[in-house]
């Protein structure tokens, strides 16, 4: 097991304490060796790093080694030590021997020795912020999927030096920058599996918010990318995030890595950075920028939310083993949340572009069928095996924690307004939740709902039985009528056709990936895998589908053929009515001043 490591400035502080306080005559003990590595690069378009690695012994016959099987942050076992090759002594004296124990576990014989020395290829051709990417303009290397530690020595210092090659003049990371240059310390395994490393040529843009550095850093092909509009407006999110948690910046630095690519995409955080994955024209469209400010903020505001104020369960962490906690829809949900809202609050968004984005998340819970079949905080529990191993039939029996815990979030701010009379909202209570358990402590949940409660000053947990822990459709009765909106009303005239099937373009084949419960393409017996030829006798190409279906009306009865396992069949189908129309949020024509008020406060004039 490995501890949950505390801010870099909050143990420089614990460590004077701890001298200051000593009985006379004690010394403090001597910290422990580091582990040391050095990373090489001599053929980066082979997709390889060498990692030597020198490990203390203590003396000790024999030592024991592992590598992480997953990340924090991203629960999924990924078996990392799948891309390791050539693990193998190195410089060491005839006693020296390594047998792997395990599958991710090597037992090193010392000879006695007091240190022993191994290198190992790790191969990383995989762009995503979970794994390993390298190639001869840059890398970018995690923690978890690079690094073999020992058993027993999370609390050691780890060093790493990296040699680069001649084309690559910089690095990247949050690491604390050594002596030498490109050479790097880390307190502990924690902070070496929670700090990213990005290499090559990468572009830095630094701004400073309460005194604290930050940088942006574009890495990959940022040439079509507005790395100074994306670094000031990043600089607005940070200042807004800070307010909304009451100017506690409780990091040394932040380094926001954002790897422009058009291969992988998404976000993890870190302690003290993050790393996203970026389409190289994101600034030079509408939508793509407003995506990338929204994941910028949602993966920002874990710096309060997930890395410092956490679930009990999420630390110390088990780098060897899932660690399960129903308090996802909380870490993830509530943040999500704030991601759309802190753009919002960076005037980088309008009042209708929020209320765009949070009917998405509304209308992506109200149409998937699994909100009736798992509560939302059993779909955190079961992440590690429904989540992230997402099949055909995950949205008939489960829901994402993302937009649930979001709509939640949205839910209990206006709860908390309405029982405070507008003098408390959900930052209070989130802010109280940072002030008592951020850090080492950890969060139950039945703290978390008390401390919510107190912000609003009544009892919510009737509020987080029926929303989080049950199936019952949530409620948005009290939340529309504070804050004065409405969900729009559907035209009849405008409502489209519906046929319920999820599709792919499979090189030009329109391939049916999945088919929800209770709706016309369950009903006519569509089924995962079949591919669509025709609809009524006329051919339906891979990208025409949506277009398709235009040409028809709710109701409209359609033959559909499709190849079945290579075998021709037709279905008979009865459209039905599009669902999504009816969850798209707007402010009510009739609202009182009280409303616009409370609405003023909550999204700004």
């Amino acid at each position: 097991m490995s501890r949950l490591v505390c801010g870099v400035l909050v143990c420089a502080s614990l460590a004077i304490a701890t001298v200051q306080g000593q009985p006379a005559g004690q010394t403090t003990a001597a910290p422990p060796d580091a582990i040391r590595y050095t990373l090489r690069f001599p053929s980066p378009q082979t997709h390889y790093v060498e990692v030597e690695a020198t490990y203390p012994t203590g003396g000790q016959p024999q030592v024991e080694l592992f590598m992480a099987v997953w990340t924090p942050g991203s629960y999924l076992v990924r078996e990392y030590e799948r891309n390791v090759e050539n693990v193998m002594p190195r410089g060491a004296g005839a006693g020296t021997t390594i047998v792997k124990s395990a599958k991710n576990r090597w037992r090193v014989t010392t000879g006695g020795a007091r240190t022993v020395t191994i290198s190992y290829l790790v191969y990383g051709r995989e762009m995503s912020v979970r794994t390993n990417w390298i190639d001869e303009n840059f890398a970018v290397l995690n923690g978890a999927a690079t690094f073999i530690s020992m058993v027993g020595g999370n609390a050691r210092p780890h060093d790493v030096r990296v040699e680069l090659p001649a084309a690559w003049k910089g690095s990247a990371t949050a690491l604390t920058p050594a002596s030498a240059p490109n050479t790097f310390h880390a307190e502990d395994y924690d902070t070496l599996v929670d700090s990213p490393i990005v290499l090559g040529n990468p572009v830095v843009k630094p701004f400073t918010v309460a005194g604290k550095r930050h940088n942006l850093v574009v890495g990959g092909d940022p040439t079509f990318f507005d790395a100074d509009r994306a670094a000031g407006d990043v600089q607005k999110i940070v200042e807004a995030a800070g307010t909304t948690m009451g100017g506690k910046f409780d990091y040394p630095h932040y380094d926001f890595l954002n790897i422009v690519n058009d291969i992988g995409g998404g976000g993890l955080e870190h302690k003290n950075s993050f790393l996203v994955m970026t389409p190289r024209f994101t600034t030079r469209t509408p939508r793509g920028y407003a995506e990338w400010l929204s994941l910028v903020a949602h993966e920002y505001f874990h710096n309060w939310n997930v890395k410092r104020l956490r679930p009990i369960e999420l630390g110390p962490f088990d780098y060897e083993n899932e660690v399960h906690t129903k308090g996802l829809w909380v870490a993830e949900g509530f943040t999500d949340y704030y991601a759309d809202l802190l753009v919002k609050r960076a005037g980088l968004s309008s009042r209708e572009g929020y209320l765009d984005a949070l009917s998405d998340q509304i209308e992506s819970v109200q149409t998937t069928p699994g909100r009736l079949v798992t509560a939302v905080d059993m779909a955190s529990y079961d992440a590690w095996i429904k989540y992230y191993r997402a099949d055909e039939n995950t949205i008939n029996m489960s829901i994402n924690y993302y937009p649930k815990g979001a709509v939640i979030a949205f839910l209990l701010d206006a709860r908390i307004r309405r029982a405070s009379g507008g003098k408390q909202s959900l930052d209070d209570g989130m802010r109280l939740a940072y002030t008592r358990y951020s850090g080492a402590k950890g969060y139950t949940m039945e703290q978390f709902y008390t401390t919510m409660g107190e912000a609003a000053g009544t009892n919510l947990r009737s509020f987080f039985a029926k929303s989080a822990e049950s199936t019952e459709e949530l409620d948005y009765r009290d939340a529309l009528e504070w804050f004065g909106l409405r969900f729009r009303p559907v035209d009849p005239r405008a409502q489209r056709a519906y046929l319920g099937a999820g599709t792919r373009n499979d090189q030009g084949r329109l391939v049916v990936t999945s088919v929800r419960r209770d709706t016309p393409a369950l009903a006519g017996g569509l089924s995962p895998e079949d591919e669509i030829l025709a609809i009524d006798d006329v051919r339906v190409r891979a990208d025409g589908l949506a277009a398709r279906l235009e040409q028809y009306r709710p109701g409209d009865k359609i033959v559909m053929l499709v190849s079945r396992r290579d075998r021709l069949t037709k279905v008979d189908v009865t459209l039905g009515t599009e669902p999504g129309r009816a969850w798209r949020l707007e402010v009510n024509p009739d609202a009182t001043d009280a409303q616009k008020a409370q609405l003023n406060a909550w999204l700004g004039r």
